[in-house]
């Protein structure tokens, strides 16, 4: 199971990761969705992302899957506040239900401007679902519909999340002591 490193401070466990995804995908499939598109924002939602679809399948929903890359970071822990298309979708999302996926809900503007664009397309419906929601005030007032974790305002990493390209592969969440 992947061993804690001695730079970094568990935050949220592999087990407690699991034991949560299988929830969220219970209460998700409970919103009754039709026609669903989940829809990655890359690149740090992509472990918490693999692992919630197949948590979907699970409990016996088939979403097709596509990917959005976005950035509002760069190379900084610090949201610059202007968001950038790096890859578009590519499926038609008009008429559709889509459930937005990513890592971490801090400023807010990279949710909203995901859900702004696929609304702008035309999808049916939008629901929000985050790993972790960090207590801030945000810069734009949007909530996830579906949050695995709150958190308080510390930076991040692990299960897929990153600083400067680092600890991605780490099986938990957590902050890092020293870097």
């Amino acid at each position: 199971m992947g061993h804690p490193r001695s730079d970094i401070d568990v935050i949220f466990t592999a087990e407690q990761i699991s034991d949560r995804l299988a929830a969220l995908a219970g209460e998700i499939s409970g919103l009754g969705l039709k026609d669903l598109a989940v829809v990655a924002v890359l690149k740090g939602s992509f472990v918490f992302a693999a692992d919630l679809i197949r948590a979907l399948h699970r409990v016996g929903m088939e979403p097709e899957v596509d990917f959005l890359t976005l950035s509002s970071y760069g190379k900084s822990t610090v949201s610059r506040g202007t968001v950038d298309i790096l890859r578009d979708v590519a499926i038609d999302v008009t008429g559709r239900d889509i459930l937005l996926v990513d890592d971490v809900l801090d400023s807010g503007r990279t949710l909203a401007y995901a859900k702004d664009l696929l609304s702008a397309r035309g999808a049916g419906s939008i629901h929000t679902c985050v790993l972790i929601e960090k207590e801030v005030d945000r810069a734009i007032d949007i909530r996830a519909d579906l949050t695995a974790f709150k958190c308080p305002n510390t930076f991040v990493v692990g299960y897929g999340m990153d600083m400067n390209y680092r600890f991605r592969e780490l099986p938990f969440v957590g902050r890092v002591l020293s870097a």
